[in-house]
């Protein structure tokens, strides 16, 4: 059938994905979902980590993408993937940073094959430097980064996210760099190798605490769901569930309003900001004390008759269920050959001209290859010499080998 791209924004675009783990295939994704024709590269044997295609995890990473199997690890197989950087715009990958040097897929060895590629590069600790060698993985960085430092309350110990933030934020900030040298090479002419790494983008994300360190010398602490400087900002218990506020020092008299506490506006302890960031405890104590009387259906009433920054905290279930959500339609449909119908969170930005949709699940594994090699210029004879040497894997061989 051949490629169909969910998007036309980024149609001609051609990336190779030798990614791996979670921030090499986001970044790839970003890629995928927008139109990019993006061929993953597997290695052979069907490893057990690369496995999962019927898990979200793995579905949910790969989706729009076409999948073929090239041993790497040989000259024959480097022959053919240097075949195909020839007509590539994109290689993505984020194996330690000597990997592709003794593979010889690094930027020097792809430039002089395509002076037009792009290499775009994630590692843990960054391509050069004493820890370029380290392993690291999104727990690691969020401790060295110093955000576990900042996160969870104050005397309870470091805390790490939710969510693989470092993980996910170096495949966004990657994707970003990928575009950025796209557009210099419409003026240039040449690629460039895009870099970042998990230490770099988190650090990133540290934002207004390392401004606040690298200009004032302020080294931060763990303030639990309150914001550093802004009081308050908090999340209250109320009488079945909990509420979070927000607010801008213009609307401290309202917010005394809604919580039925009109006294606190001009309480020398709290009408100013610097007044509130100096009783922290006591005005949240304030606050803290009239949302327990109220139910959270009542209090977001009140909250939101005053025009205060505020909602529910919700469980992912109730998320997907809030009325809003639904109207924002954020997940998209898709259909595969092992898993039936099923659906995937969608991208997080819209164009309003070239809008994303039409998801295609992975393919099996191998599914793509002979497909792929052909429309890089391959033919019949080749791609069966390659088959038969073990070069490159089918949906076909490999089925005949699972017998």
């Amino acid at each position: 059938m051949g490629f169909q791209p969910p998007s036309s924004a980024l149609d001609g675009l051609t990336v190779l994905d030798m990614t791996q783990a979670r921030a090499g295939p986001i970044c790839v994704r970003q890629l995928a979902d927008w139109g990019a024709n993006v061929i993953k590269i597997e290695r052979p044997g069907n490893p057990p980590d690369w496995a999962g295609r019927c898990e979200a995890n793995f579905q949910s990473k790969h989706r729009n993408k076409r999948c073929m199997v090239l041993d790497l690890k040989g000259a024959e197989g480097l022959a053919v993937l240097n075949r195909m950087v020839e007509r590539a715009d994109v290689v993505v990958e984020n194996f330690r940073p000597a990997v592709k040097d003794r593979l010889g897929f690094d930027y020097r060895s792809l430039a002089q094959i395509n002076p037009r590629i792009i290499l775009a590069s994630i590692s843990a600790f960054g391509q050069d430097g004493p820890y370029k060698d380290r392993p690291g993985l999104d727990q690691i960085i969020q401790g060295m980064s110093g955000f576990m430092s900042v996160t969870g309350e104050a005397g309870r110990g470091p805390l790490r996210a939710g969510i693989a933030i470092a993980d996910v934020s170096a495949g966004l900030f990657c994707a970003l760099g990928i575009l950025t040298a796209l557009y210099e090479r419409q003026h240039s002419g040449q690629g460039q190798w895009v870099q970042t790494s998990l230490m770099e983008s988190l650090l990133s994300m540290m934002d207004l605490h390392a401004a606040r360190y690298l200009v004032d010398g302020i080294v931060p602490g763990q303030v639990g769901n309150e914001h550093p400087t802004g009081v308050p900002t908090n999340t209250y218990k109320t009488a079945d569930g909990y509420v979070s506020i927000s607010i801008m020092p213009r609307m401290w008299p309202d917010l005394c309003r809604a919580v039925a506490h009109e006294e606190a506006a001009t309480d020398p302890r709290f009408d100013t900001r610097e007044a509130r960031r100096a009783h922290r405890l006591e005005c949240n104590a304030m606050i803290a004390e009239a949302m327990a009387g109220f139910t959270t259906e009542e209090m977001l009433k009140r909250l939101a008759a005053a025009d205060i920054p505020s909602g529910p905290v919700y469980t992912l279930d109730q998320t997907f269920d809030d009325p809003q959500v639904r109207h924002l339609d954020l997940a998209q449909a898709l259909a595969s050959k092992s898993m039936g119908d099923f659906q995937l969170l969608t991208q997080a930005f819209r164009l309003s001209r070239t809008p994303t949709g039409g998801w295609t699940a992975v393919p099996e594994y191998g599914e793509n290859t002979e497909e792929v090699l052909a429309e890089f210029g391959f033919s019949d004879e080749e791609i069966a010499a390659l088959e038969k040497g073990g070069v490159i894997t089918t949906q076909e061989s490999e089925t005949a080998r699972a017998g």
